[in-house]
């Protein structure tokens, strides 16, 4: 069946359209302006890590407002692509190049359309993942650790930067817990959708009877805070341990006790930092993660107050909102949103964009319901 160009084009405009309206150019170009005084200044190398923090910025905002032009650009080039090859009777080859570049423009077009739906108090907010294998055995430390693997794969791909932040080895093999910050723009409007119980069903490597095993691993994502957001927490509501830092087998880190484990008393929420080579460092990446835990803690518990009060305790979310089945057959399956893909190796190398896409507008959807 022939593809209507003309049709085509006209809905990659308006969709285009909207994303500019949620986007704010204007406002985008007065921050590069902004940054740009800021990366000149002669003494900006001064404080290298002020120094980081402006260059990265520009190097963002300068990618958004290229993003959004630049497919502008693409959507013309290709209405011209499409009249090149429908003069003169037709050039299949013209048209045949029309078509692919008309379904990566679309794949492209969609995905920053969906950016145009986080639009949540923190959405915007870089984010802290933290995974933790649940029942399971051996078999879900595993699938913990091919999770954490996935995520930052999914992250490289993107070009996004990513900082481990600590992680905690199983005895025989895998995770018992990790935790990563993925530095950039919207990672928590993006992966907060990833927040769920995690399953997989498989064929153990580990069970020399070859049974299958079904096995579960948590993912939390949380914002990461920023200075202005003032979530104080008195001193006496944190008790700080130090320990030595480990890598798998107890293969040393280093040789003191820079390592941080810090527990929130009134709400029992514990964070460990292990990444930094001072306990300095990992004390304050901890309250860092911390002050996270509990503004989105916070945030929560006003949700709940809201919904209890509109009459409405329905759960938005449930308990297990992926599988990832290896055997009988090959399916990787959001049972939230019914996106399913059948090649789960691509998955779990950080093909994971359809999954992103698919939650962030089921949630949206969701939203809407609940208004």
């Amino acid at each position: 069946m022939a593809v209507d160009f003309q049709q085509e084009i006209k809905n990659l405009r308006s969709t285009m359209d909207s994303v500019r309206e949620v986007t704010d150019l204007t406002a985008v170009q007065a921050q590069i302006t902004e940054l740009e005084a800021k990366a000149s200044a002669p003494d900006l190398w001064d404080d290298p890590e002020a120094a980081q923090q402006v260059t990265s910025a520009l190097s963002r905002a300068n990618s958004e407002y290229d993003r959004v032009t630049g497919m502008d650009a693409r959507i013309d080039d290709l209405e011209v692509l499409v009249e090149m090859g429908t003069e003169d009777g037709g050039d299949p080859d013209t048209i045949l190049e029309a078509e692919k570049e008309l379904v990566s423009l679309q794949k492209a077009v969609g995905e920053l359309e969906v950016r145009t739906l986080l639009s949540g108090e923190y959405d915007a907010r870089e984010a802290v993942v933290t995974i933790r294998s649940g029942a399971g055995g051996v078999d879900a430390a595993d699938f913990a650790e091919m999770l954490m693997r996935m995520y930052l794969r999914w992250a490289e791909r993107h070009g996004y930067p990513t900082q481990v932040m600590d992680t905690s080895y199983a005895e025989e093999a895998g995770l018992k817990s990790a935790t990563f910050e993925v530095n950039v723009p919207y990672a928590f409007g993006n992966l907060s959708v990833e927040a769920g119980t995690h399953r997989l069903v498989r064929i153990s490597p580990f069970d020399n009877q070859g049974r299958r095993q079904t096995s579960f691993a948590a993912v939390e994502v949380i914002p990461l805070i920023e200075q202005t957001d003032h979530i104080e927490i008195p001193e006496n509501e944190i008790k700080v341990d130090v320990f030595r830092s480990s890598g798998p087998g107890g293969q040393s880190v280093n040789t003191t006790d820079s390592a941080v484990r810090m527990t929130h008393i009134p709400t029992g929420i514990v964070v460990s930092m292990q990444n930094e080579k001072s306990q300095i460092q990992n004390r304050a990446a901890a309250l860092r993660v911390l002050q996270s835990r509990l503004l989105l803690q916070r945030q929560a518990e006003e949700a709940a107050e809201r919904k209890e009060m509109a009459g409405d305790v329905k759960a938005s979310w449930g308990d297990q909102m992926r599988s990832y089945v290896l055997q009988p057959y090959q399916m990787v399956k959001d049972l939230r949103t019914e996106f399913e893909v059948g090649n789960p190796s691509a998955v779990f190398d950080g093909d994971i964009d359809g999954f992103i896409e698919a939650g962030v507008r089921w949630r949206k959807e969701q939203q809407k319901q609940d208004v």
